[in-house]
């Protein structure tokens, strides 16, 4: 019996082990297809595995970092034959990033379920800024170790780096994080202004990231009306449809993201981004923050109620009855006649 649960685990902690290290690869690359060159460096704009990793880490614990270090061998592999030191150190920064962040997001109690705004400040400056400082800096300093980025292009290509592994965590974390408890609106409830929501996001985020009149910023009323009304179970999903959206047509260089140079456009794309993925996350931090506030008042009010109908009768009928009997008695029906 002891054996076969033993036998049990290991193969669930394989299973795990394998499952991070395939979502790693194949989400490594869908974000490889939008991939620019930067002073010899390959960079993305949004680096979906730092998400994913961070995940897998949050739902399973640090012992499926095998998978994470399997799937960034692998991505890394795909972009040339030989395995050099600057791989290796990719590897290794890729790898140890993640874990650091699951450290210090573990070490100030962070909570999963993001119902509170302290959990989406943490996950930013913590899981998300300083974190991805490791992977950004073991990358940039081997590859500059290695010759493949000049000297004078350092800093250009460890910004571009550290953003895309920033916007990772902040735009495919959350989503992963809250997929467990989102529920599907209910037909005779919310499920038009869902299906209105999809639609919404869809054509501002065309509008916003392919007009050549430069309207960016009309994404952010519907990642507020979706962080409003369906917390970040809806915000968190509208922030990554846009973060892909302004990808697609920065890379392009198509509308507001046209005429401009490589670097201006990884800086806007970084900002954008950034600002479309912090709203929706804090604000719907917040939204959800209340409402658990104002639940958990409810309750307490009920459970008030509860106590003060049983308390009731104690000093209710049963009390009545008694003060008349006593004052019954006092008027002389129970005294002793005078000798």
């Amino acid at each position: 019996m002891i054996r076969s649960e033993r036998a049990r685990d290991r193969a669930v902690r394989v299973a795990q082990v394998l499952g991070v290290a395939g979502a790693y690869y194949l989400s490594g690359q869908l974000g490889l297809t939008r991939q620019v060159v930067v002073d010899g460096a390959v960079v993305t704009p949004l680096w979906p595995p730092t998400g994913i990793a961070l995940a897998a880490l949050l739902f399973f614990g640090a012992r499926v970092w095998p998978g994470i270090a399997l799937g960034a061998f692998f991505t890394v592999s795909t972009l040339g034959d030989t395995v050099d030191v600057s791989r290796v150190g990719i590897v290794l920064g890729n790898t140890i990033a993640p874990l650091a962040s699951y450290a210090l997001l573990r070490r100030v109690g962070f909570r999963s379920e993001l119902a509170r705004l302290r959990d989406g400040i943490c996950l930013v400056f913590l899981g998300a800024f300083a974190g991805m400082l490791i992977s950004a800096t073991m990358g940039s300093v081997t590859l500059l170790l290695d010759g493949k980025v000049p000297a004078g292009g350092f800093w250009l290509v460890w910004s571009s780096w550290w953003a895309g592994d920033v916007m990772g965590v902040l735009v495919v974390a959350p989503v992963l994080l809250v997929l467990p408890r989102a529920r599907r609106p209910r037909i005779s409830g919310r499920w038009l202004e869902a299906s209105l929501l999809a639609v919404a996001v869809m054509a501002a985020g065309l509008i916003a990231t392919r007009s050549s009149l430069s309207m960016i910023y009309l994404v952010f009323p519907v990642i507020i009306w979706a962080a409003l009304r369906f917390q970040l179970p809806g915000s968190a999903p509208c922030a990554l449809v846009v973060s892909v959206l302004a990808i697609i047509a920065g890379t392009d260089g198509l509308g507001p993201f046209a005429g401009h140079s490589l670097t201006e456009i990884m800086l806007n794309l970084s900002l954008f981004n950034g600002s479309v993925a912090l709203t929706a996350l804090l604000l719907g931090a917040v939204v959800a923050e209340h409402r658990n506030i104002r639940r958990e008042t409810e309750y307490a009010v009920e459970e008030l109620e509860a106590l003060v109908e049983q308390l009731a009768p104690l000093s209710g009928p049963r009390g009545s009855r008694y003060d008349d009997e006593r004052r019954r008695r006092g008027s002389g029906g129970g005294a002793l006649p005078e000798q």
